[in-house]
């Protein structure tokens, strides 16, 4: 769906005051950055916490039309119904669990990468939690919608807002607020009562880092947005920060390093594909993939690192040391973290050897850079 006037979250005007600099992504105003600068921003978060507001995404509940009042079999019976779409196993997750997966076309493409969360709550059993990436929400859930017609409903809930606390600070600032959460592990969530206000906490994030993702309703977001920044180890963060943790975290960013032409094999996130659906090859696109995780594909997605000259950016040929063209880079830019240039992108097989030299094209002028391991810094998340 295309706007012509920018959305904006319930956090915009707190944006604004913060000085942060907005731009429009996806359909809406967001802020790229605040005075403290991307750089700054981007090691804070390392090194305590740095809350985003990502309300821009896609959350959303799927709620079966008629429960039996068996939870498992409840959940089993709505877990079929978003299976239809996506290669990972749903119906195994535990109460209170997330799981990582992907929305699929008929030719084995990625639609979007999603996260996928059973509550943990007894009651709420025939019920999933679903968050969707932005720049495709409205076309997942027109997806979802048509897939769950006369079994399911979905409701979405991106009239609120969505905030990211990320950072090695972020479960002393969480506890500080809702005593509790910070027991949650990487990948479960639960929902809370603050002062008379469900909010859903999960331990998750895109940025490599410990960290929560809260959804908050509207008319509280402001309230605990500024609760958040009133402790001293949170700072604020904008998108570019949130792109170059993620980048240094070795994460793909749907409609960059994967879109509907990338398959789960090439993207290297074999790992979403559940072992019980590779076996039923009951999803879309499982002949492809099954021949891909058999035989291999014919690219691959991989880490570089740019060992001379300017950043290799998105659409950077990458060529082996002759000039033979391989591939293009997909995501690029300066990692702070490792005050070098790093970048992701498909190559041949044959050059997806960490340690393989190769050159990217930037400018007109072929830079040498070698294959390296993803993440490009370590992942902490809290297990």
């Amino acid at each position: 769906m295309s706007h012509d006037v920018p959305r904006t979250t319930p956090l915009t005007a707190a944006h604004r005051a913060l000085g942060g600099r907005m731009v429009v992504f996806a359909g809406y105003e967001m802020p790229v950055q605040y005075p403290m600068g991307i750089l700054k921003e981007h090691l804070w978060t390392r090194e305590h916490a740095g809350a985003f507001d990502v309300s821009h995404m896609g959350p959303a509940f799927l709620d079966l039309t008629s429960r039996s009042g068996d939870a498992e079999a409840d959940h089993g019976a709505v877990a079929a119904v978003i299976e239809r779409l996506v290669c990972g196993d749903i119906a195994g997750l535990k109460p209170g669990q997330l799981r990582y997966t992907l929305l699929l076309n008929e030719a084995g493409g990625i639609v979007d990468d999603l996260i996928v969360g059973r509550p943990a709550r007894a009651d709420e059993q025939g019920r999933l939690y679903i968050v969707v990436n932005s720049g495709t929400k409205d076309a997942d859930f027109a997806l979802l919608t048509k897939a769950s017609t006369g079994k399911a409903t979905l409701t979405r809930a991106d009239d609120g807002a969505l905030i990211a606390l990320q950072g090695p600070g972020a479960a002393d600032v969480m506890g500080g607020l809702i005593p509790g959460v910070d027991d949650l592990t990487f990948m479960s969530f639960k929902q809370v009562n603050l002062q008379g206000q469900i909010l859903l906490v999960s331990r998750s994030g895109y940025t490599g880092e410990d960290g929560f993702e809260i959804l908050v309703p509207a008319g509280m977001a402001v309230s605990f947005w500024e609760r958040l920044l009133a402790n001293e180890l949170t700072a604020p963060a904008g998108l570019g920060a949130r792109d170059s943790l993620r980048l240094e975290a070795g994460l793909p960013l749907y409609g960059h390093d994967l879109d509907e032409t990338v398959s789960p094999v090439e993207a290297d996130l074999g790992f979403a594909v559940s072992k019980r659906r590779r076996k039923a090859s009951d999803f879309p696109g499982a002949a492809r993939i099954g021949r891909e995780c058999a035989v291999g594909p014919s690219r691959l997605l991989v880490g570089l690192r740019v060992l001379e000259g300017a950043p290799a950016r998105e659409g950077a040929t990458i060529t082996n040391e002759t000039g033979e063209p391989l591939g293009n880079v997909t995501s690029g830019g300066f990692a702070p973290s490792l005050g070098a240039s790093i970048a992701m992108g498909f190559v041949p097989p044959s050059s997806a050897v960490v340690g393989a030299p190769v050159k990217v094209v930037v400018r007109g002028r072929a830079q040498m850079a070698e294959v390296v391991t993803r993440p490009f810094v370590p992942h902490r998340y809290h297990r």
